[in-house]
């Protein structure tokens, strides 16, 4: 089963945090949202770690998260080399394709440079849902906030670009995001778009923003944009609990 049209799932909302450690996660309410969305009930995920730099300890989490569990977990690994002999025919066998956050510059580079993003394109059209946390949402949009080059936020404006918007994530949980996508829009510098509180998600059919889910009460998803006297209206959107 596919997907019903392309869909991709951009989200600050991530695993569940268990009670032994930074690293130890269960999937959370968004990933098996995202086995919804993709009409099925023993889906197969393929993590992607490029944002982190393919860190064997987040790799080795996302295995342990996975585990016992009913999806089928694999990973595409680009640093120091691909882990896979045909990265086309594994990517498009998926029903998820899950992109850990991090580094959205260096995702988006990396992924170019071994043509994983016309791959990954394919896939988003042939039905397989593709979904993120923080630099795994950014990467679909045009751009948005990000701490890739430093702890001061700066922008970032050379995302994938099928979605045609701006992209805010952690909105709620990190002092700078809020006031630097009001900037970086109000400037001109990025296009309208949308932002997530951590725990939030975009449902994107197609490219139209179809609807805002979260995985607890509380946050919210949020439109953003430039008005003709440059300042930025802000509306928050209607937030469908999971």
């Amino acid at each position: 089963m596919t997907a019903d049209e392309p869909t991709i799932l951009a989200t600050s909302a991530f695993f569940e945090v268990g009670r032994f450690g930074d690293f130890a996660w269960r999937p959370g309410k968004i990933h098996r949202f995202a086995a919804e969305l993709a009409n099925v009930t023993q889906p197969r995920i393929c993590f992607l770690t490029q944002a982190s730099g393919d860190f064997p300890q987040v790799i080795g989490a996302h295995y342990a998260a996975f585990a016992r569990t009913e999806f089928a977990a694999s990973h595409l690994q680009l640093i120091p080399m691909p882990n896979v002999a045909d990265i086309r025919s594994h990517l498009l066998e998926q029903d998820i394709i899950w992109v850990h956050g991090g580094s959205v510059a260096n995702l988006c580079a990396l992924w170019r440079v071994h043509g994983v993003d016309e791959i990954l394109h394919e896939a988003w059209q042939a039905g397989v849902v593709l979904g993120g946390v923080s630099a795994g949402s950014i990467c679909w949009h045009q751009g948005g906030s990000t701490d890739s080059f430093g702890p001061d936020l700066q922008a970032f404006t050379d995302g994938l670009g099928w979605l045609p918007y701006s992209n805010g994530v952690h909105y709620d949980a990190e002092e700078q995001r809020r006031p630097k996508m009001h900037e970086l829009i109000a400037d001109g510098t990025l296009a309208d778009g949308y932002a997530t509180d951590d725990g939030a998600a975009l449902v994107y059919r197609g490219t139209t923003m179809s609807e805002v889910v979260a995985d607890r009460p509380g946050p919210r998803g949020y439109k953003l944009r430039r008005r003709p006297d440059g300042t930025v209206e802000e509306t928050p959107l209607p937030t469908r609990l999971l």
